[in-house]
């Protein structure tokens, strides 16, 4: 195995991978496109966007009316995007949204969206075990885990109002540095909160399970199609054109290569690196038997999945955004993120030190300005979307396929009447001014973890004062 290197260089293994989409199609590989748009064509439904908020959108519909006719429009292949990069969490718990939710729409209907989260969680499961999809998924939970004096108190005094105010979070279960130590050792480990509300998945076995699924169902996905424009009724592509009753936006981060959204979501990079697969000697020091998921409370956050096959996945933001909203296609990662996610590896798991890293790669997540996710659908134009997922999509895909599977069947339940329904918020701030606030938060960000990783008691007042300019 290789050793970490000096002068800056990452500790790589001989079979070291950056980009090639992600780590999660090593296994099965990148797959064979499925054949383009013929030409112009007539539907019921056209999703743009061929990642799991399409692909459960149109699961629910043929279920529900099997004689619709679909079309997934994707411009490289399913699960191209976000849902085959991720870091494979089906989670379910962004706590600031769902108090932004109380603020504008109230309490009741805020704690309702949570609970309808909870419970796409199973959902997922559900429908995964009665396809056929295997997709490694495992429900441990979520370790929400505290390494400085700040980070431990923004827990505990987090979780009264959890409790008080009737979130549906009464399962959470605090851990003390040793009670915490019998699940994982993560070196500098204070304190830590455990949330059944969680799984490990292989997210890209579980977005191209759920393709092939729908496609024996009759949805037509055309891959290599790139739609340029959306129009009423109308989703243009260099192909055809493809008209529609319904033309549905799922694009989340990509969402500003499309005319006229370049403000709309701001794609926000994140990164992650894998390891080879871990020594039996280095599990026994780690001590992390189970599928917990792991998420270290610093404000430049990180998350953590340890795979079936032995390896640590963390990921985190590396250079979160890129200047006129542009994306980098093939997920490729620089040397100096991979160096970051690296030290913060060997940080929580010094056994992982002489472990080489075989894999990086990058992906965006579309992030609306409140950082509140989206479902809406406008009969009149016939124009809709769902996104904006900050984080949680692999969750929250699945309750917005639901959800617009009700708006589209002009169903009223209680899923169209959740507060994230027909919500407005105003796009992002014009170039240079979205780049410079946005790079300037996370620099911000990590003074603020540098500063309470030395002694702070509490959050830090530029972590404070970044939340506020942010929003988030």
């Amino acid at each position: 195995m290789s050793t970490t290197t000096p002068g800056g260089t990452p500790a790589t293994s001989p079979t070291f991978v950056n980009g090639a989409v992600s780590f999660w199609y090593r296994e099965g590989g990148v797959p064979a496109r499925r054949p383009a748009l013929p030409g112009d064509l007539d539907v019921d439904v056209a999703l743009v966007g061929g990642g799991y908020t399409s692909l459960w959108t149109a699961y629910y519909l043929k279920q529900a009316q099997p004689d619709l006719r679909i079309a997934v429009l994707e411009k490289e292949f399913a699960g191209f995007g976000a849902s085959g990069r991720n870091g494979g969490w089906l989670s379910a718990e962004p706590p600031g949204q769902m108090r932004r939710y109380a603020k504008s729409h109230g309490r009741e209907s805020a704690v309702a969206l949570q609970r309808e989260m909870f419970s796409s969680v199973d959902e997922v499961i559900r429908v995964a075990a009665e396809e056929g999809i295997e997709a490694d998924i495992q429900k441990d939970g979520l370790l929400h885990v505290a390494t400085n004096a700040a980070q431990e108190r923004r827990l505990r005094e987090g979780l009264p109002p959890l409790r008080a105010e009737g979130w549906g979070h009464d399962d959470l279960v605090e851990l003390d540095a040793d009670q915490l130590a019998k699940r994982v050792r993560v070196a500098g480990a204070r304190y830590a909160q455990w949330s059944p509300h969680c799984a490990r998945i292989q997210p890209a076995k579980l977005v191209r399970g759920l393709a092939d699924v729908v496609e024996r169902m009759g949805v037509a996905i055309y891959e290599g199609t790139e739609v340029t424009e959306i129009r009423p009724h109308e989703a243009v592509t260099p192909h055809g054109t493809v008209k529609a009753t319904y033309v549905i936006r799922a694009l989340e981060g990509f969402t500003a290569g499309l005319r006229g959204h370049r403000r709309v979501w701001l794609p926000m990079n994140s990164s992650m690196i894998v390891t080879e697969p871990l020594p039996a000697s280095a599990w026994d020091e780690i001590g992390w038997r189970g599928a917990e998921l792991i998420g270290d409370e610093a404000n430049s956050y990180c998350y953590i999945q340890r795979t079936t096959d032995g390896r640590i996945a963390i990921g985190g933001r590396g250079i979160p955004y890129m200047f006129g909203s542009h994306v980098d296609q093939r997920g490729e990662t620089r040397a100096a993120t991979q160096l970051q996610l690296q030290a913060i590896l060997r940080q929580h798991f010094p056994a992982t030190e002489g472990v080489g890293i075989d894999h990086t790669w990058s992906g965006v997540l579309g992030v609306p300005r409140d950082w509140c996710a989206t479902v809406h659908l406008d009969e009149r134009t016939g124009l809709g979307w769902a996104g904006g997922y900050v984080g949680h999509g692999v969750t929250t895909t699945n309750l917005a396929g639901r959800t617009l599977r009700d708006l589209i069947l002009r169903q009223k339940t209680d899923l169209t009447r959740l507060p994230w329904v027909d919500r407005k918020v105003r796009g992002w701030e014009p170039e240079p001014l979205r780049w410079l606030g946005v790079r300037s938060l996370y620099v911000a960000y990590r003074a603020a973890d540098r500063h309470e990783n030395s002694g702070l008691e509490r959050t830090s007042v530029i972590a404070r004062v970044a939340n506020v300019i942010s929003g988030r």
